[in-house]
C-alpha cells in the first residue's frame, strides 16, 4: 500500500473471470503521514480508506471481466459495515464478487479479511464508461503488471 497515492493494493492474488471472484493482498504500512492524524497515540486505518481499498479490488475485477475496455468509477457504497480496527503493519485480504453486470453499471459485495477474519465489508456500485484518454488507459495497464494482474486470465475469461 502507498496510501498517499491511494495504491490501497499490493496483489492479485486470485481472479476468477469466469465466477467473477477476485482475492487481492493489501500490506498497510508501518508508517504514513496518514496515522499521524488518524489517531495520534492510536494509529488505525480510516474507513474511508478501507472501504477504497474494496473499491480497488472490485474496479480490477471489473475491467478483467470487461477485457480493459472499460473503467469502473465508484458510484455508491451500501450496507458498509466497519467491524474491527485496522492498525498498520496489518496483512490483509480483499475479497470481492460481482452481483451484478449490466447497463453500464455494475454492483460488487467486497470484504477484508485480517487474519481470516472479517473487519469490514460493503456494497459497491460502479458506473463503466470507456477509457477517458489512451494514456489513461496504458497507465492502468502498467499498474496492472505492478499488481501482477495475470494477463493470461483475460485469454481464458
Amino acid at each position: 500500500m502507498r496510501l498517499e497515492y491511494f495504491f490501497l493494493i499490493d496483489k492479485i492474488a486470485e481472479i476468477d473471470l469466469a465466477n467473477q471472484t477476485i482475492v487481492v493482498e493489501a500490506n498497510v504500512p508501518e508508517t504514513s503521514t496518514i496515522f499521524e492524524g488518524h489517531f495520534p497515540g492510536h494509529p488505525i486505518m480510516p474507513g474511508v480508506l478501507l472501504i477504497e481499498a474494496m473499491n480497488q479490488a472490485s474496479g480490477w475485477l471489473l475491467m478483467g471481466m470487461h477485457k480493459f475496455a472499460r473503467m469502473p468509477f465508484f458510484a455508491a457504497v451500501k450496507e458498509a459495515k466497519l467491524r474491527g480496527f485496522v492498525k498498520p503493519g496489518d496483512k490483509l485480504m480483499v475479497h470481492a464478487k460481482v452481483l451484478h453486470d449490466g447497463s453500464g453499471f455494475a454492483r460488487t459485495q467486497a470484504e477484508i479479511k485480517r487474519d481470516g477474519k472479517v473487519v469490514c465489508g460493503a456494497e459497491l456500485t460502479f458506473r463503466l464508461v470507456p477509457f477517458p484518454t489512451g494514456e489513461f488507459r496504458a497507465n492502468m495497464e502498467k499498474f496492472a503488471d505492478e499488481i501482477a494482474f495475470p494477463k493470461e486470465a483475460l485469454a481464458n475469461g
